[in-house]
């Protein structure tokens, strides 16, 4: 018994635990190293910690409120009379009037009957989902949505169909399919949602919206729509696609927002009617579980609402620079834009002249060249984008940092590479704000694409 022990403890003395994670690759460690840090405030120019000052295309100030004066003179008011954090969730105390106000304000500007704000932006639509949607309820999603929504389509435990990335054809098959697989069943009586968003995180597509309302009355579904990249940046006030489309607010039954994008604040929001909010109050966990977004940050985003009432000219003057910067880089040969000529965030692909690369074949559609269109069960369409995500991943960061020397600032669009349902195209992902003047911007757009030849270039 005694050597039997023994032996037992030498096994426990030899054996090594496998780490928690892989040592980073030299890759990884060099685009940690390539962060770039800004020294002071952000905003259009920012000043960075080698002591340069460069031009912002990397951070969402779509509507370039980042330091605005009224806003922080409003904070500093807000910090000084109500302190920092809330300290508790809002059901637990953690509510204050200006928690109250900001969803009243919410409400009023997208002309729904409430709303109801998180403290986190990413948590809110992985929240609002399996809220509403349990297991045995149907979603019909876009295979091109975000990570946040994937989390809470994978939450909700519901029966998910796929439909082709932002083709309503593909929608209205994948909807039609679903109701004739309910029918042949004769299953029990479910409640049905269309999930995606308006402009899409990925690439910078955006959504057919009067379609998607067609559709969903046709075929008796809910809508929720993820404006996190579309409100405070899209239709003449920043309202979103509601404004953008002339379609009423009420028309879309959960629409899910960013406080952090076109507001600079912080946190997300529902919007939608008393009864899909108030039961968010209960149900929604990270509204139930996490501490209310701080008081001052609430604050700044209502005043960042009376702004963008106020002053109209701020998105026509977004718009007039994403017009410039789309100019110039259009025309590019080594460019492709996949985003919406309308979306102040542009994504930017590398395309290679060079045949021993994989070039991207068109975007998937309805109809693959046998003819039938996707599996809706699938998240995978049938004829999926080909790429190389190395080799475009490091001639990316190699035109970021090309970029950077000539004092323009990029970023890469980052992903969780093997934890996302599918494979996104690598990309550069322009954030357009009104804060630049015309000329900044086109100065700007003059330098990407000079850094884009450049290293493609390197590769004939």
């Amino acid at each position: 018994m005694k050597g039997h022990l023994q032996e037992i403890d030498e096994l426990v003395d030899e054996w090594v635990p496998e780490p928690l994670a892989a040592p980073l690759t030299p890759r990884e460690q060099a685009d940690l190293a390539a962060i770039p840090v800004i020294i002071g405030p952000t905003g259009p120019k920012p000043k960075l910690a080698s002591g340069k000052t460069v031009v912002n295309l990397a951070t969402y100030n779509f509507t370039g409120l980042a330091g605005n004066e009224t806003i922080k003179e409003r904070v500093i008011d807000t910090v000084r009379k109500y302190g920092l954090g809330s300290c508790g969730p809002p059901g637990f105390y953690g509510t204050q009037d200006v928690h109250i106000q900001l969803e009243q304000d919410i409400a009023d500007f997208l002309g729904t009957e409430a709303s109801i704000i998180y403290a986190q932006a990413f948590s809110t639509i992985s929240s609002v989902i399996p809220a509403f949607c349990k297991r045995g309820d149907i979603i019909v999603a876009d295979r091109g949505v975000n990570f946040a929504i994937q989390k809470g389509l994978q939450i909700s435990r519901c029966t998910i169909r796929w439909f082709d990335h932002n083709d309503m054809k593909s929608l209205e098959q994948v909807l039609q399919s679903t109701e004739k697989e309910w029918r042949k069943k004769k299953g029990p009586l479910t409640r049905r949602f269309i999930v995606t968003e308006g402009v899409f995180d990925h690439d910078g597509a955006m959504s057919d919206l009067p379609k998607l309302v067609e559709l969903k009355l046709k075929y008796k579904y809910r809508l929720i729509l993820d404006e996190s990249v579309s409100f405070g940046s899209v239709g003449r006030t920043g309202r979103g696609l509601t404004e953008l489309y002339n379609v009423p607010a009420s028309q879309v039954d959960m629409l899910v927002g960013s406080l952090a994008n076109g507001l600079t604040a912080c946190g997300g929001f529902c919007a939608g009617s008393h009864i899909v909010v108030n039961h968010q109050r209960i149900n929604g966990t990270a509204f139930v579980f996490s501490a209310a977004m701080p008081p001052s940050l609430a604050v700044a985003a209502s005043e960042g609402i009376n702004i963008l009432r106020s002053t109209p000219s701020i998105l026509s003057t977004l718009q007039d620079n994403v017009r410039a910067v789309r100019a110039v880089l259009d025309k590019v040969d080594c460019i492709t834009i996949p985003s919406h000529p309308a979306s102040p965030m542009i994504h930017l692909n590398v395309r290679l002249p060079s045949p021993t690369h994989l070039l991207p074949v068109a975007s998937p559609s309805l109809a693959s060249s046998s003819g039938k269109p996707s599996n809706p069960l699938s998240v995978h369409p049938r004829d999926p984008e080909v790429f190389d995500v190395e080799l475009e991943e490091r001639l990316l960061q190699d035109i970021v940092e090309e970029a950077l020397v000539q004092g323009v600032m990029l970023t890469r669009s980052k992903r969780l590479r093997g934890q996302e349902l599918t494979e996104v195209r690598p990309s550069i992902r322009l954030n357009l704000t009104a804060a630049l003047t015309r000329k900044d911007c086109e100065k700007a757009a003059a330098v990407i694409k000079a850094a884009f030849i450049k290293v493609v270039s390197k590769r004939k």
